[in-house]
Order: structure tokens, then C-alpha cells, then sequence
């Protein structure tokens, strides 16, 4: 009887529930009749929420066909813009910057109580100060000056030994990566490096690459955030929480804390957080209104981590894939660093302007691999027009970079590899503004100098003292089928290095 009496109620709660859900997403569906259009008709409740699944990569280059390069999808209601198109994204990116300062508050935000908190989730005010702060002291611990680029080269001798030590047998070298990157943010960030063993440290590099992993699929939670709560996992956004969770306690709160107990204000600052801490000492013992404060620190402590490490480590390690697969342009790379730089010593910053093909390799492998093939999303503060279009206040934009690497009208053969296309018929390096690995506008990646400086550095000390080979003996190629995420990770594989 009691279970007949709840079965009959279930059945009115069921419909009463989705009626609610459709009144609360058609209410947010008053669409402007000349928005970019949709794929396809929205659905019901959800709209086009059930295609986002499996790789989106793939799935938008569909939808750009059918709806063109600015097309619309609706997300449970929330109108969402992919821009695909470089001139477009340029003209909204920098010229109208001022309608979509703001990234979207997404549910992976508010998961872990960020909103308004770091640099990529701040806002307004708040945003303008922690990026102009985080610079200023980026910059004066050395970013993109001989400084940082000794502590780069002191983490390149530590993984050129340990490479060494593998004496050619087959290795999946990504997780060194990591970690030998991370070392150079950690430099920076708390004033020590780790050992490549160090239990806390490898430990904390496997969070960080499920922070990456995951972050996408979380957002796409944002619309329907009750699915978070179902049994299971389905989306890995209890996955994502925990790992983020725990960088943030673990490692950013507990070097704030470390740090800020031996601070002393009269000493120079010799990392960020001691660096931060000064700064907002010093303002708001002028009595000065700021908003740096510790729960910021923390975010920007991760986002330091998530940029700077995954940025660079998976561009090295996708960079070593497609020599495996290109063995005639690795072989031209130690060529040249032979002839320019030679092998007693290891590459400087100084001898970059010398390695042109090199630094095509490495923006080839940037247009290549795509790796990050969407941008920040942006929140419509303000409606306005572009294109014959209306972009409505409150929508969500899409900046496709993955679209402006892959474009047949820019690349002419963007399918193939060919560093060639960024050296010009003099042999100079062409810097093409479509190549946007790091986005475009105001909230360009914090990391770019250090980046850049830090995959010159790798790269030419790797390619002049190792030669990278299959492991398999057949002869077979690993795959260049990426994992979708974040960022286009490269995947699993072993390679054989051996001294040149």
C-alpha cells in the first residue's frame, strides 16, 4: 500500500518538475529574431545540451557547416555564441572588449566558491587589479628578462640528467614534463623546486592534470547543475571538485599560511605569494581600498599552476609526437642548433633569434596540436552588433581558436605540418597574428612570456642532446588522436631517446 501511495505521487512530481524546468528555460529564451543561428532547432528543456558530448572538437566544425563561422547554441536556455572566424574574433576580442570583460561565472566557479576570486573568474574591478597586480610582480621577479630564464635553465639541466638516465630504454616521458615545468612555476610562485620523486609533488602534478582534464566538462554543467548531485560521476565534475579542491588547501592556502608567517616587510619579496602579501600589506596599511586579499591569492596561485605548467608541458610533449611522426624536421632542428649554437653548451635566450626553424617548429606545433580550442567564455555585459548579428546582454561567447588554426583561407594546407609556412622566401621568421595559441585581447594568457621563453628553452636543449625515436620496434607510430578537455591533450605514448 505504502509503496503504491508513492508510486502514485511520483509520476505528478515527475511532470511538475519538468514543467517548472520548460516555464524557467522558455522564460530565458526572448531571443533577439536576428541572433547567429542554431545547427539546429533546440530541443525542448535542454536545447542542444544533449549533442555536447563526445568530442565538441569534431562537433563544431560540423555546426560551422551547416550554420556558418558565428553560429548559436542553446544551452537549457542560456544563449551561447561560437565565434569561428579570425577577422571576427579580433573585432569583437579587441575592439569590444568593454561588452565582454567578464569570463562566465560557470558551476565549476561556484563549486569551489570562487566567484569573483583570482583572475580568470574576477570580475570588473576586481579582475582589472589582480591582473595589473599579478603582472607588475611577474615582471619584477623576472618574467621574460635573463632572471627567469636562469631558473628555466636550471630546471632543463635537471630533466636533460634524468632523460639520461633512461640509457634509451622506451619511456612515456609525460609526467617528467610536468613535473620539470612545474618546478619553474613553483620557483616562481614559492621559492623552491621539488624533486622529480618527491611523493607530495608527483602527487599534486596528478591533481593538477585532472583540474585540466576536466574543467570543460564541468562548465557544461553550468545550465543543469542538479546532475552534479546524481549518483555516480558521469561528468568527472566530482572528479574535478576534489582535485581543485585539494591544490587549493593543500598547496596554495598552505604556502600562503608558510609564507605569510615568515614574512617580513623590510626583506625584498623573492616569490609571488611574499610579493603579493607586501602589496596588500603595504595598501591597506595606507588605508587604501583593494581587493587583493588571501582567498584571491589562493585562485591565482592555481591559475599560475594550471597556465603555466599544462600550457607549456603538453605543447613540449606534443612537440615530441609529431617528431616521431616528422623525424626529417627534428633531424633539420639539431642541424641548426649545431651550426649556431653547437653542443658544449646549452641553448641561452641569446641564441633564439639565430634558431628561425626552430621557432617555426615551435609555433607550427602551437597551429598544430591547437591546444587549447576554445577560448575563455565571455559574458555579454551589454547588447551589441557585429556582423549583422545581434549578441544579446547576458549570452555566453565562444571564442573558437581551434577554428582560426585549422582555416584553409589563412594556412592554405592546415591539415599538414609544414613549419616552413612561418619562415618567409629570406629566411626570416613570419610572426602571423591568426597564430592565437594564448587567445587574443584583454584577458590574453597571463603566462605568455614565461611560456614562450620556457618552450624555447626545453625544446632547443632537448633537440640538441637527444634524438627522439618510436619505441615500438615495428616500427609503428604512435597516435595523433588528442583526449578532449581543456586543453587538447596529447596522447599516451613511449619513445626511445638516445644521445645525438
Amino acid at each position: 500500500m505504502t509503496v503504491t501511495l508513492s508510486l502514485s505521487w511520483l509520476l505528478p512530481l515527475i511532470l511538475t518538475v519538468l514543467a517548472v524546468v520548460w516555464l524557467w528555460t522558455k522564460s530565458r529564451r526572448n531571443y533577439p529574431s536576428n541572433i547567429p543561428p542554431f545547427p539546429s532547432t533546440p530541443l525542448p528543456i535542454v536545447g542542444h545540451f544533449l549533442l555536447m558530448g563526445g568530442n565538441r572538437r569534431d562537433k563544431i566544425q560540423v555546426w560551422r557547416k551547416v550554420a556558418g563561422d558565428i553560429f548559436s547554441l542553446d544551452l537549457g536556455g542560456q544563449l551561447n555564441i561560437l565565434v569561428n572566424n579570425f577577422s571576427t574574433i579580433k573585432e569583437i576580442w579587441v575592439k569590444h572588449a568593454d561588452y565582454i570583460v567578464n569570463a562566465q561565472d560557470s558551476f565549476a566557479v561556484q563549486l569551489i566558491g570562487e566567484h569573483d576570486k583570482g583572475i580568470t573568474s574576477a570580475r570588473d574591478d576586481n579582475w582589472k587589479e589582480q591582473r595589473t597586480t599579478s603582472l607588475s610582480i611577474l615582471r619584477s621577479l623576472g618574467m621574460g628578462k635573463n632572471v627567469m630564464a636562469d631558473k628555466i635553465q636550471e630546471e632543463v639541466s635537471c630533466v636533460l640528467e634524468k632523460i639520461a638516465s633512461f640509457k634509451g630504454q622506451p619511456e612515456d616521458v609525460r609526467l617528467l614534463l610536468n613535473i620539470s615545468v612545474s618546478n619553474v612555476i613553483c620557483s616562481v610562485a614559492v621559492g623552491k623546486r621539488f624533486d622529480y620523486e618527491d611523493p607530495f609533488f608527483v602527487h599534486f602534478i596528478l591533481q593538477l592534470i585532472d583540474a585540466v582534464k576536466y574543467l570543460r566538462s564541468v562548465a557544461i554543467l553550468t545550465p543543469f547543475k542538479y546532475l552534479y548531485y546524481l549518483p555516480g560521476d558521469l561528468f568527472n565534475a566530482k572528479r574535478w571538485t576534489k582535485a581543485s579542491t585539494e591544490l587549493n588547501e593543500k598547496f596554495g592556502k598552505a604556502y600562503v599560511n608558510k609564507i605569510k608567517q615568515d614574512f617580513d616587510a623590510h626583506e625584498d619579496p623573492e616569490n609571488f605569494i611574499a610579493a603579493y602579501i607586501k602589496e596588500m600589506k603595504k595598501l591597506r596599511d595606507k588605508g587604501i581600498q583593494t581587493h587583493l586579499d588571501e582567498e584571491n591569492l589562493v585562485a591565482i596561485v592555481r591559475l599560475l599552476f594550471l597556465a603555466g605548467t599544462e600550457t607549456t608541458s603538453i605543447t613540449t610533449l606534443w612537440c615530441l609526437l609529431y617528431m616521431l611522426h616528422y623525424p626529417e624536421v627534428q633531424e633539420k632542428v639539431y642541424r641548426e642548433i649545431e651550426a649556431n649554437v653547437g653542443t658544449e653548451r646549452i641553448p641561452n635566450m641569446s641564441d633564439k633569434p639565430k634558431l628561425v626553424y626552430l621557432n617555426a617548429v615551435i609555433m607550427e606545433t602551437q597551429r598544430f596540436a591547437s591546444l587549447v580550442p576554445i577560448g575563455i567564455l565571455r559574458e555579454v555585459s551589454d547588447t551589441f552588433k557585429v556582423g549583422g548579428f545581434t549578441f544579446p546582454k547576458g549570452s555566453i561567447l565562444w571564442p573558437v581558436l581551434d577554428s582560426v588554426h585549422y582555416e584553409k583561407k589563412i594556412w592554405g594546407d592546415p591539415e599538414n605540418f609544414r613549419p616552413e609556412r612561418f619562415i618567409d622566401k629570406n629566411g626570416a621568421l613570419i610572426n602571423r597574428e591568426e597564430l592565437i595559441p594564448f587567445s587574443i585581447g584583454r584577458r590574453i594568457c597571463l603566462g605568455e612570456a614565461l611560456a614562450k621563453m620556457e618552450l624555447f628553452l626545453f625544446l632547443s636543449a632537448l633537440f640538441q642532446r637527444f634524438k627522439f625515436e618510436p619505441a615500438d620496434s615495428s616500427g609503428k607510430l604512435p597516435t595523433l588522436k588528442e583526449s578532449f578537455g581543456s586543453y587538447l591533450c596529447a596522447p599516451a605514448f613511449q619513445t626511445e631517446v638516445h644521445r645525438t
